[in-house]
């Protein structure tokens, strides 16, 4: 049996090697195998064995140096790069009225990108398996691709997610709770399918792709439809036992207050989301009749910057309970960079001097910088992007098994 377990545990050693080297590779964008030895701590033994595996798996490849051998200098160093052409894989993020979907290659590279508007707001678990699988398909032909060229489906949806499992606890855009959504849509389409809470692919995409390329431990702040967190600690996305660790939106900040769409009370989603802003605004009588049907938030902040002193104190009031959430953010976890991203940062009101200036009031003080607090606005489709994120890392992981058992 010992000898089994010590099997086990040089074999699980392995994989996490292997599992390092590649992601190294991904975020140098190109990389000598020494360089790779000194990021990971993985021996130079270990990596030249490991990223000949990964090259006969065609996952990787080698880039040839520029420069001419120079007896002098010795043999330039060969860098290693990602294959882009060894997968396309799918991601798609299922927002509040629509459905985003973004091809990469396995580098990185944006394919193609499609975008389908929901049915409703709310779908049965079956209907939203159905409108995935139908809108990968309809992703695929514009592509001039077959499904069957998709090596993975990432999906984010809003909510609580068990990521390992592929099931949804509970999200604003389904009807049901308690819905394993990635058997159903995988008994719709040919491909593997991971899912995750939206806010922590985004995080994977700014790990990867974005702002915390260079960064150990950073946080994603997601101000959308909802607001959602994105927690990754020594280069690791922490998700929590029940896959419900990051669920910053529904951190309460006032006692039996505002009811959010979760069911529960005082929640910092029910006073910062646009629903939220929105329900506030036709309560005091700012949106009447045929506007507040077809009310955005973009009308709203527009009266406030006209000087509407009613959309002011909504925003106001908004941005001093957002200050006591991102204090909070930085007195538990003390990260060294926080991202506030998403659709929302088209409009200050989360992050205006005196919203960051209240965040620095209610923090611990101590003799030393604050983290920094970065502003990414991205685009609808970059949601997708993260959601494919996810499934790289994903077909990553069954190609490295699939060596693993080879081996």
């Amino acid at each position: 049996m010992a000898r089994i377990d010590r099997a086990t545990s040089v074999s699980d050693q392995r994989e996490s090697g292997r599992q390092k080297v590649i992601s190294t590779i991904r975020k140098s964008g190109q990389i000598a195998r020494i360089d790779i030895a000194q990021k990971t701590g993985v021996s130079p033994a270990t990596v030249t064995s490991i990223t000949s595996e990964l090259l006969k798996a065609g996952l990787i490849e080698e880039i040839a140096p520029e420069s001419k051998p120079d007896s002098r200098r010795g043999r330039p160093r060969v860098a290693l790069k990602i294959r882009g052409e060894a997968h396309i894989v799918a991601g798609l993020k299922v927002a509040s009225r629509n459905v985003m979907v973004a091809l990469i290659d396995f580098e990185g590279n944006t394919v193609s990108e499609y975008t389908a508007a929901l049915p409703a707001s709310k779908l049965a678990p079956e209907a939203m398996a159905e409108f995935i699988a139908n809108s990968v398909r309809a992703a695929a032909s514009e592509a001039d691709m077959q499904v069957e060229q998709i090596s993975g489906l990432g999906i984010g949806v809003a909510g609580i997610i068990d990521a390992p499992r592929g099931f949804v606890y509970w999200s604003p855009s389904m009807t049901e709770r308690n819905v394993s959504l990635r058997d159903k849509v995988e008994a719709l389409l040919p491909i593997p399918v991971f899912i995750d809470n939206d806010a922590n692919l985004v995080a994977m995409a700014e790990q990867l792709f974005g702002m915390g390329k260079t960064v150990t431990d950073f946080i994603v702040v997601t101000i959308e439809h909802g607001v959602g967190m994105g927690i990754v600690i020594d280069n690791a996305l922490y998700r929590g036992t029940r896959g419900c660790g990051a669920e910053f939106g529904h951190t309460k900040v006032h006692l039996d207050g505002a009811l959010c769409r979760c069911g529960q009370r005082g929640c910092l989603e029910a006073y910062v989301a646009d629903y939220a802003l929105l329900r506030e605004a036709s309560i005091t009588g700012l949106l009447s009749g045929s506007e507040t049907e077809n009310a955005t938030l973009d009308m709203l902040f527009r009266k406030a910057k006209a000087g509407d002193t009613t959309a002011q104190s909504i925003f106001h009031r908004a941005g001093r309970m957002f200050a006591i959430g991102l204090a909070n953010i930085v007195n538990i976890f003390d990260p060294e960079l926080i991202i506030l991203s998403g659709e929302r940062m088209q409009f200050d009101y989360l992050y205006a001097d005196e919203v960051l200036e209240a965040m620095k009031a209610a923090v611990i003080q101590v003799d030393a910088p604050l983290p920094e607090v970065r502003i990414h606005k991205w685009g609808d489709l970059m949601w997708a992007k993260g959601a494919a994120a996810f499934a790289m890392d994903g077909v990553t992981d069954l190609a490295i098994r699939k060596i693993t058992d080879a081996v």
